[in-house]
């Protein structure tokens, strides 16, 4: 109920970007930004979660969950109809970003507590866990469908729907009792949980948090760099400066790159089929590959054990399948074609998360709670970062160049008044405002001089922007490659004890 609650919220807000960009003129790099914050936050949540969850108990964690939850809609829902753009931008980014940290305090609590319970059978039901999220999503879908496009309700009041399932969680948790993870009832301190996260595993967290810093919090890259260099030192001390396991640093490299195509993609998936084809059928489209990752979830037991796939295996067969459709979705022209193209990268994307997370589980479970926390962090971290943003700053860049190289006169006069920036690069799209009436206007039938052309350019910079997202599963698809080798050398994949025994081979 809990991560329904995150999925609730995750599709209503992919679902109104478009209200967001006509309200307050946002730029794609803006919105990627305020979806960012609602990837980040849960960074800091489920690492600060994951480090403390066996010392203070998973109850009190709860309870902060919950706070964070209700004053996350105060904040969001502060801003009016004519509220700047600049005052609007940082309610909406700090209102995610506190959403986003309720929702990782939650998953510091979920994913060691079902490890805990399913020690022998992790990817089926950490699997299972997870169908809750898009289960969310499809709920959250069909209200943005209902209210938004149907009924046309303010975005506010779509939004705060995410508050039911949030008091019901807060409910089902009072007078709960729960055990303690394995490394803790082995008495292993900080020090050891960290031992094979080390100075690697460090790097790729204190480079995130780094952007971080700089990205959304402004400080200078000179600071951001300094304060994450003191933080690395700072893992170093606490595991006696072990460099940490080679394969860990490897899944958590991947797993930022699983965050940036599956987070980053669903956040923006909406707002990109609603463009190319309309924005109801954006919707349906987001229920249908959210309702895939639901019911497939179930069968993660029966894939691994019936069809002889390892984890591994199985993710290296998602990565192929993701970077596929991802790449029959950039040249989808009707409805049909978008939910094969989209059906295909939504079984890729299915097993992804929980199989990573369950991986981790299986290879070091003397971390307990703290590896499986800092690899979701790493991925929600890398989703707002790079994947959200990534994909906002590549719309803007792919929609005004085409609109430059069509129509230079229009660009000029509908181009943002602010370059969009994403780690060095920088390129000028389309003011949002500007995009939404011209859409508008063609979806009327009474266009001005122009208005085509802007539109058309908005939908090539999406079908762009989805070519340019299918490289990542590429790139997965190779490191789980090398994996696979990897433990085929060693005999296979097998699940690891904590006293270092392996108890079953796949």
């Amino acid at each position: 109920m809990a991560i329904l609650a995150a999925g609730v919220g995750f599709a209503v807000r992919g679902g109104i970007f478009d209200n967001w960009a006509g309200e307050y003129g946002f730029t794609g790099a803006q919105l990627g930004a305020i979806g960012g914050a609602g990837f980040s936050g849960f960074c800091f949540g489920i690492i600060i979660g994951g480090v403390i969850v066996d010392k203070i108990g998973y109850g009190k964690l709860v309870l902060l969950a919950l706070v964070c939850h209700v004053l996350s809609a105060f904040v969001t829902f502060a801003p009016g109809a004519d509220a700047a753009t600049a005052t609007a931008y940082n309610y909406l980014f700090w209102g995610m970003f506190i959403f986003a940290y309720a929702n990782g305090t939650l998953e510091a609590v979920a994913n060691p507590l079902v490890s805990t319970l399913y020690p022998e059978n992790r990817t089926h039901y950490l699997n299972i866990l997870h169908a809750s999220w898009p289960a969310g999503m499809v709920v959250g879908a069909v209200i943005g469908w209902v209210l938004d496009d149907q009924i046309g309700i303010h975005w506010k009041w779509q939004l705060a729907i995410y508050l039911v399932p949030t008091v019901i969680y807060g409910l089902m948790f009072m007078g709960q009792k729960y055990p303690k993870s394995e490394a803790h009832e082995k008495g292993l301190g900080l020090g050891d949980m960290m031992k094979d996260v080390g100075i690697l595993g460090g790097l790729v967290v204190c480079y995130l948090l780094s952007l971080f810093m700089s990205a959304s919090l402004g400080f200078s890259q000179t600071l951001s760099y300094v304060i994450a260099f003191v933080l690395l030192l700072a893992i170093g001390f606490i595991t006696k400066f072990s460099m940490g396991a080679i394969l860990m640093f490897i899944l958590f490299v991947a797993h930022a790159l699983v965050g940036a195509v599956e987070l980053g993609t669903d956040g923006w998936v909406q707002n990109i089929t609603g463009n190319i084809l309309s924005s109801s059928e954006g919707k349906i489209l987001f229920v249908w590959t959210s309702t895939i990752m639901f019911l497939l979830r179930f069968c993660a037991e029966f894939i691994e054990k019936r069809l002889g796939l390892s984890p591994i295996g199985l993710l290296l067969a998602c990565s192929i399948l993701a970077f596929v459709g991802l790449q029959l979705a950039a040249g989808m022209t009707g409805f049909i074609g978008a939910m094969i193209a989209l059906g295909i990268y939504a079984v890729g994307k299915t097993f992804f998360w929980p199989t990573m997370l369950a991986v981790a589980g299986d290879r070091y479970p003397q971390t307990g709670a703290v590896a499986m926390s800092i690899m979701g962090g790493i991925g929600m971290l890398s989703a707002g970062l790079l994947g959200s943003t990534g994909l906002g700053f590549a719309k803007d860049h792919y929609a005004g160049q085409a609109l430059q190289e069509k129509n230079a006169a229009i660009y000029e006069a509908v181009k943002a008044d602010a370059p969009s920036s994403f780690l060095f690069l920088n390129a000028t799209g389309l003011d949002g405002t500007k995009l939404s009436e011209a859409q508008g206007r063609v979806a009327e039938g009474s266009p001005n001089p122009g208005d085509q052309d802007i539109v058309d350019a908005s939908i090539t910079g999406d079908r762009k922007t989805l070519k340019a997202d299918s490289l990542i599963p590429f790139t997965m698809a190779i490191i789980y490659l090398g994996i696979l080798l990897y433990f085929k050398s060693i005999g296979g994949y097998k699940t690891v004890s904590i006293d270092g025994g392996e108890s079953k081979e796949e």
